[in-house]
């Protein structure tokens, strides 16, 4: 399998290349050159697999379809090395519990950081350090986070052999237990440096440091962001964990509701769908930063500057620039690079927007792609909240709660199932959870008293070429 960018370049390349790589030279993002396609008989023999051998082998042969240059007993290690009972919690790993009649909530939230980015931060960290030591190098990965992608990347980096992290996040604007599962980390590999600016602030900076290849080559720059393909594609294994747990046999459809700020999550369910998972629709729930919302709904794709960027109780989704939507553009548009590099490139980058409402392609969204969208204010989020727990006993985070608040409206045919992918567990944010239900939700025993450890972090201004310097500064 050879992968190509999103904005034109088809310079063949292998997995393990891009691994490494994170953001192609011309700026796109990766994608296979095909999708693989899962006849009846594949599903059949997968939902046996998943169901006799656990997650571990469901994700073996998943990923085994896109990557050809790892040994298959290497890569079945790695996979059995990552989704363990013992990491997770659980053998199912991400079992589904039921809310109300059609209405399922897929549980992703289990791992180390308690968020649903473990599910392939786990993974990315175990095949950064398998393929660092096979070449004999070292790697700096610079991400952003607006929340759960820093905490669940560091734990998944630290200690690993030939990795540093650089991490940035906005300063102030993520929860006071997010912050704390990040910036209490001492090890000497794990850097955080809090950014005087909004999440898009962070993305910019790991784009433009990315997009300085002398810089990138010098210092060895990847990424764990989901702009790595690595990344995404562990993802989507859990749409299939999903679909397996709630249909007895593949003539049955599934329908997922996501909540989604930089598109990666939902995406992974579009990849999904596109290899032959019989998902009926994708919905993305967005929070008061309604840019995805929008799009759906009217074909402009309109991004927002910092001001216009709301500070919400679901912050992980405080996000007016989402990048792994890109990668479903692409498609939508017939695969076209060019194309692709004058909507992102051209017209996101020089005019902040690009609009497909009257071209015949964003008809596709829906009715060739399955694509719907919704949104949901802080308002919604409580009263979402406090009817979850009075009614089923579930305490959901605020992420979840847009999730299942856009899911009771786009419910649709009752004979298919919806499911909302959980984001985090509630103690995440649980100061909304006090105002939703005037409790506190529960506290893993590990993570008691965390916001009083020491801190370890730099705040820098939104600028590149500080962060730069930083990165330069810790690795000479």
């Amino acid at each position: 399998m050879n992968y190509l960018s999103t904005r034109g370049d088809a310079t063949p390349r292998k997995f393990c290349d891009i691994l490494l790589e994170g953001l192609a030279p011309d700026g796109g993002l990766y994608l296979p050159e095909r999708y693989p396609q899962v006849s009846d008989a594949q599903l059949t023999e997968l939902r046996g697999a998943y169901r006799s051998q656990g997650y571990a082998e469901l994700a073996f042969r998943i990923l085994s379809l896109y990557i050809d240059d790892i040994p298959p007993a290497d890569l079945k290690r790695l996979c059995e090395k990552t989704y363990m009972a013992e990491v997770f919690g659980t053998r199912e790993i991400v079992p589904l519990r039921h809310l109300e009649e059609g209405l399922w909530i897929e549980a992703l939230s289990n791992g180390p950081t308690l968020a649903f980015k473990d599910m392939a931060m786990q993974l990315l960290g175990n095949l950064f350090e398998y393929e660092l030591a096979r070449r004999g190098e070292q790697l700096n990965i610079l991400g952003a986070t607006s929340g759960d992608t820093g905490s669940a990347a560091e734990y998944a980096m630290r200690g690993k052999r030939g990795v540093r992290v650089f991490m940035t996040s906005p300063h102030g604007r993520m929860s006071p237990f997010q912050q704390a599962q990040m910036f209490s980390l001492q090890d000497a590999n794990i850097h955080n440096l809090a950014i005087e600016g909004v999440f898009d602030d962070c993305q910019d900076i790991v784009k433009a440091v990315s997009s300085d290849h002398a810089f990138k080559a010098r210092y060895k720059i990847g990424t764990v962001n989901s702009i790595n393909w690595a990344r995404l594609l562990a993802q989507v294994v859990y749409y299939f964990a999903g679909y397996f747990q709630a249909t007895q046999t593949n003539a049955q459809k599934v329908s997922f509701t996501v909540p989604s700020g930089n598109f990666g999550n939902i995406c992974a369910g579009h990849v999904a769908r596109q290899m032959g998972l019989p998902i009926d629709r994708l919905v993305v729930a967005t929070n008061e930063n309604d840019v995805l919302d929008e799009f759906f709904r009217t074909g402009a794709y309109r991004v927002r500057g910092a001001a216009d960027t709301h500070e919400t109780s679901s912050p992980s989704m405080d996000i007016s620039k989402a990048s792994n939507f890109e990668r479903f553009v692409f498609d939508l548009v017939g695969r076209d690079g060019a194309r692709t590099r004058q909507l992102f490139a051209e017209g996101v980058a020089r005019q902040g927007f690009f609009d497909l409402g009257t071209d015949p392609v964003f008809q596709d969204a829906r009715a060739k792609y399955g694509f719907e969208s919704g949104k949901s204010t802080h308002a919604d989020r409580l009263a979402t909240i406090r009817d979850t727990y009075e009614r089923f006993g579930q305490i959901i985070d605020t992420h979840t709660a847009d999730g299942v608040k856009v899911a009771r409206e786009r419910r649709g045919d009752p004979a298919v199932p919806m499911i909302v992918l959980e984001t985090a567990l509630p103690i995440k944010f649980a100061e909304t959870i006090q105002e939703a239900l005037g409790r506190a939700p529960e506290r893993p025993a590990k993570f008691e008293g965390i916001e009083q450890l020491p801190k370890r972090v730099q705040v820098l201004p939104a600028d590149a070429e500080r962060v730069k310097a930083y990165i330069a500064a810790h690795c000479d």
